[in-house]
């Protein structure tokens, strides 16, 4: 059967399965059934979103309780940062190979497990390891949850199922500041990571009972190990340069021959892809114009939104003067509105197409974000909120449509690759954005603390204090004064530091906005889903 008829078939006899391949008959209980499908792959995916924010607050009291160093507690992230870049496209094409269902129990057994042992651990480095093992995992469970949505759902539901799909993204990653602030404030850090142990049971159980293993008759029968390799190359040496960039400034030789060594593995990569017979990543994806739009929005929207967020938490905390519990209420405007805008742009999307809503969507995340670079210390939660619900409106279509339009635009053979994809390109672009708008962050302060150090007539500073406080100032924190330092002397720091800082947010949010601009001409040559999303089913 060729490529592009698309054809399901399920591994073996299922008497709950649909009556055949293209049957239009009502399902026999629950295994298979769509909607149970989305409940299903929804709690793998609350917990791998979850993750994604509930332990940036766990991180302080990590570092006290096991003595790390900022450099581990940086590791922490990053180990599962890099797990995760890496791991998608090839985690994607063990779906396509193996069955999504499958794949996607094992990353949810594995996540659920390695938050286990995080949580047992006794030591940083054993923390560091399983969190890369988290990575690996995460990155295996988020691709097949993709692809069993294609699979499960018609062309006529599918947008529907992952603007659910996102709302679930979108309320996971508000939960995980609020929740995690209560958890290491009553119970302790360890308890950021035992709660994935429930939620990983509640999806493996339904899973079992649900999830139907439905493969393309013409899925790939073999490895591309030499593409994995230089993929996996590739991918942890861009993303590296981009993690380290702020430490070793973007001109260094290391962070250059990191960036020289990705290129040279992307272009062998894309040669030895056109020689072997079933390639990892098939180029042949990327004729369509639709689908290369998608993923060069998903990296645009990662890098401002994730970009332009980093810089949020310290403006909330360390400006305003917020707990890390009340920071994550203040941004519930925020994912409130993806919550809500997510499915309602799936609906909006299956009547008229990707294309309006898209480029309406950035252009309204254009709005926001040019709107929070005029942020002052002292604005309120009103001004804030007002960005931030503008900014939720304009993120859920973006994060729905896009999505739709890489998977949808796929091949069914390849919906696994094709999330990977998806995924792999909100990696790198928030990466990306996070360094790149930091780098601005820090240039803007270092030019503009001097100035109002000396505007506010306070006393120059040696050489090493001065270099300590333009590092405090990049996050809003004034340093601790040295005793009997006058409270005005102190209240002056305070003002400059911190006006230092709104004017490097501003900035980098300027530079957010711009990128979204840009997005959203992207955003243009997008177009729904050219083949059937899978089966036909009654729903």
């Amino acid at each position: 059967m060729s490529s592009q008829t698309n054809t399901v078939a399920p591994d073996a006899p299922d008497p709950a399965s649909p009556q055949g391949t293209g049957g239009t008959g009502p399902r026999a209980g629950v295994r298979g059934h769509p909607w149970l499908t989305l409940v299903t792959v929804a709690f793998g995916v609350a917990m791998v979103a979850l993750d994604g924010t509930i332990v940036a607050i766990a991180n302080p009291a990590i570092q006290k309780d096991l003595g790390a160093s900022l450099a581990d507690v940086q590791w922490i992230t990053n180990g599962y940062l890099l797990a995760l870049a890496v791991s998608l496209i090839t985690a994607g094409k063990l779906g396509d190979r193996f069955g999504h269902r499958q794949t996607f129990l094992v990353g949810v057994v594995g996540f659920a497990a390695a938050s286990g042992a995080i949580g047992l651990s006794g030591s940083v480095a054993l923390v560091i390891t399983f969190r890369v093992l988290q990575g690996i995992c995460g990155a295996l469970l988020m691709p097949a949850a993709l692809g069993l949505l294609r699979a499960s759902f018609p062309a006529e539901r599918l947008n529907a199922a992952i603007g659910i799909w996102g709302a679930v993204i979108g309320a996971s990653t508000a939960a995980g500041p609020i929740v995690g602030g209560l958890l290491v404030e009553h119970v302790s850090w360890e308890s950021v990571f035992f709660i994935n142990i429930p939620v990983g049971a509640l999806a493996l159980v339904a899973g079992l009972v649900i999830l139907l293993n439905r493969k393309p008759e013409n899925a790939p029968r073999s490895f591309d190990i030499l593409g994995i390799v230089l993929l996996s190359v590739a991918m942890f040496c861009l993303v590296w340069a981009i993690i380290k960039a702020p430490e070793w400034q973007w001109g260094d030789p290391k962070t250059l021959g990191f960036l020289l060594v990705a290129v040279l593995a992307f272009a062998a990569f894309g040669w030895w892809e056109t020689k072997v017979k079933e390639p990892l990543l098939p180029l042949s994806m990327f004729r369509s114009i639709p689908l290369t739009a998608g993923t060069i929005l998903m990296v645009l929207m990662a890098f401002g939104f994730m970009g332009g967020l980093f810089f949020v938490t310290f403006y909330l905390q360390n400006v305003g003067g917020l707990s890390p519990v009340e920071s994550g209420l203040r941004l519930l405007p925020l994912t409130a509105m993806m919550i809500v805008a997510s499915p309602l742009a799936g609906t909006v999307i299956t009547k008229i197409g990707p294309r309006i809503p898209l480029v309406s969507a950035m252009v309204l995340t254009a709005i926001a974000l040019f709107g929070l670079s005029s942020l002052q210390a002292d604005s309120g939660a009103g001004i804030t909120s007002l960005w931030f619900a503008l900014l939720g409106l304009g993120l859920g279509p973006v994060m729905v449509g896009a999505t739709e339009v890489i998977v949808g635009n796929a091949p069914l053979q390849h919906a696994g690759v094709a999330g990977g994809l998806q995924q792999a390109a909100m990696q790198v672009g928030g990466s990306l954005g996070t360094a790149v708008l930091g780098a601005v962050m820090a240039s803007r302060v270092g030019s503009e603390l001097p100035v109002k150090w000396a505007e506010a007539k306070l006393p120059p500073l040696p050489a090493k204090q001065e270099a300590g406080l333009a590092k405090a100032a990049e996050v809003g924190m004034s340093p601790p004064a040295p005793k009997g330092t006058p409270d005005q002397v102190i209240q002056a720091t305070t003002h400059v530091v911190h006006d230092s800082f709104i004017s490097g947010m501003g900035l980098a949010f300027v530079c957010a906005g711009i990128v979204a601009v840009i997005a959203a001409g992207a955003a243009a040559f997008t177009s729904r889903g050219s083949s059937d999303a899978g089966p036909s089913v009654h729903i």
